[in-house]
């Protein structure tokens, strides 16, 4: 095995080309991939700055070629329907908010990557994520922390990944902030440099989550009643899916006041909205929580920081620890719309030490 060798995920983005120019300079030999994650009839429909779009594949060879580096394309549209657009599809027929790019890193993202760093023999993986990745002999772990650029930090979306991944795993962008990353690319000449930054879901054409979905669940959408607390009803709506806890906009009720979302009935279809007070938890229930740090035997509780969504402020909270897999956020301060099917990702000094997905608080886990 080349142990001076690193395959990288590269998605034509500045960050992974930037990437390709660092690890290069540090002596790696680099591999480029770009995994091709829908059927080629569906990438031109992508809009350009989507990181699945053919343009988007261009640009990552072009940074290779450019870079004197090799670059492969590797299909993997059937597996990523299967594990990521099916679930995605499911979790909104249940009224959750799922979160596929989590998904995606778990279950697609790096498991290939650490498949083809055996096939090309390649002693590591990487990827342009804005994160840390690190040894601690403390307790004898990989662990992922929170890049240079807090805005643009992306530990939140890797609190899943296993010790195999993170032993292997070099994430050189994250020591950059976002603007030093561009002054690289712009230096040189990259064409990424100009590339915008992609915010959408990868697989919804035009960022139309809507109509993404009444395309795909048609009969499985599920129209009902839009009601308060007390279950009064206000209007009807056309299906649960296309609402989130702690949404505001879009409701179409006149009510005097500012209204939200507090709870979504997939069973009955009902909508529930109150005020933004209403949105508002103490305790989060946790499941499928995974864990980057050993857990003490026995270990009921754990004080520790909390993110419920990738765009929000590490909250302070105490862990009630019921199973390996199973736990209770209690907040020191009531946070706004945790909403289930979201991650909750665990922080100790700015650390990753666990995460897990975020249930209806009305659900027995």
């Amino acid at each position: 095995m080349n142990r001076k060798s690193v395959v990288l995920a590269m998605s034509g983005g500045v960050d992974s080309s930037v990437a390709a120019y660092l690890l290069k300079s540090e002596g790696y030999s680099v591999i480029g991939i770009t995994f091709k994650v829908l059927p080629k009839s569906s990438c031109g429909k992508q809009s350009r700055k989507s990181y699945c779009s053919s343009d988007a594949t261009d640009d990552a060879r072009q940074v290779c070629q450019k870079l004197g580096i090799p670059h492969y394309v590797i299909d993997c549209a059937k597996e990523f329907k299967k594990k990521i657009i099916v679930k995605f599809l499911d979790s909104y027929k249940r009224g959750l908010t799922p979160n596929p790019c989590i998904t995606c890193n778990e279950r697609i993202k790096f498991p290939l990557l650490l498949k083809k760093a055996g096939e090309f023999n390649t002693r590591y993986i990487s990827t342009g994520h804005h994160a840390r990745c690190g040894y601690n002999r403390k307790i004898k772990r990989f662990t992922v922390k929170i890049g240079k650029d807090r805005q643009k930090d992306q530990s939140y979306v890797l609190f899943g990944l296993n010790q195999d991944i993170l032993s292997r795993l070099i994430l050189p962008v994250g020591d950059f902030t976002k603007d030093e990353i561009r002054s690289v690319a712009k230096k040189l000449n990259l064409k990424s440099f100009h590339r915008e930054e992609s915010q959408e879901i990868c697989f919804v054409a035009d960022n139309d989550l809507d109509k993404f979905l009444k395309k795909n669940l048609k009969k499985d959408i599920k129209p009902g009643y839009i009601k308060e607390k007390t279950g009064k009803v206000l209007g009807r709506h056309y299906g649960t899916c296309f609402y989130t806890i702690g949404q505001r906009r879009g409701l179409r009720i006149a009510y005097g006041k500012p209204i939200y979302v507090t709870d979504i009935n997939h069973r009955t279809g009902d909508i529930v909205i109150g005020d933004y007070s209403d949105t508002l938890r103490k305790r989060v229930n946790i499941k499928e929580a995974c864990w980057a740090i050993p857990l003490k035997p026995k270990q009921k509780r754990l004080k520790v920081d909390v993110k419920i969504r990738y765009r929000h402020d590490k909250a302070k909270a105490v862990l009630n620890i019921f199973s390996p897999g199973r736990c209770e956020v209690i907040f020191a301060k009531p946070q706004n719309a945790p909403t289930p099917g979201q991650a909750a990702v665990f922080y100790k000094n700015n650390a990753v030490i666990g995460g897990g997905w975020i249930a209806r608080h009305k659900d027995k886990i």
